[in-house]
């Protein structure tokens, strides 16, 4: 898992790295030698994690995060075709980006907040602008189908470890 919380400017690789699709990549150094080495930097600076099953995040971590950036919340986005999201970035709409530049579609994604101290029935908020998408059926902020609440949910408790 990678740490996040504690990153150290001086190791920015300058130079960047290639992905395999061809985007330019800068990476970060993580101080905490049992946590993967790097972590991913999008072109405007803002650090984001990419949460999969092979790689969840931990409640621990997400407390951080929030402590972090917002005090109390987390940002993340989650594609709920391909059962992945996208954390800890400024807005929704950075984290969207970066869903759909690896692959996502954009009627699979729905952008969601984290509130790590809440009770487990209330610390999942589903608000973003990103959601309001006239065209896919939701007019709100929110998400206003409840099959597709249920199925944010389910990917959220698939990536989330406690």
């Amino acid at each position: 898992m990678t740490h996040l919380a504690v990153i150290r400017h001086d190791d920015l690789c300058h130079g960047g790295c290639s992905e395999p699709d061809g985007r330019q990549r800068e990476m970060v150094h993580c101080e905490y030698p049992q946590h993967s080495p790097y972590v991913e930097v999008s072109a405007d600076g803002r650090i984001m994690k990419t949460v999969t099953e092979q790689e969840p995040v931990s409640m621990e971590l997400l407390h951080e995060l929030a402590a972090a950036r917002f005090g109390d919340m987390v940002k993340a986005v989650v594609d709920v075709a391909r059962g992945i999201m996208v954390i800890d970035a400024e807005l929704h709409s950075d984290e969207e980006a970066e869903l759909l530049a690896s692959g996502s579609r954009q009627k699979d994604l729905w952008g969601i907040n984290l509130y790590p101290d809440l009770p487990l029935q209330d610390w999942l908020e589903y608000d973003s602008m990103i959601n309001l998408r006239p065209s896919f059926g939701n007019r709100s902020r929110g998400v206003d189908d409840n099959s597709v609440r249920d199925l944010i949910r389910a990917v959220v408790d698939r990536l989330v470890s406690r």
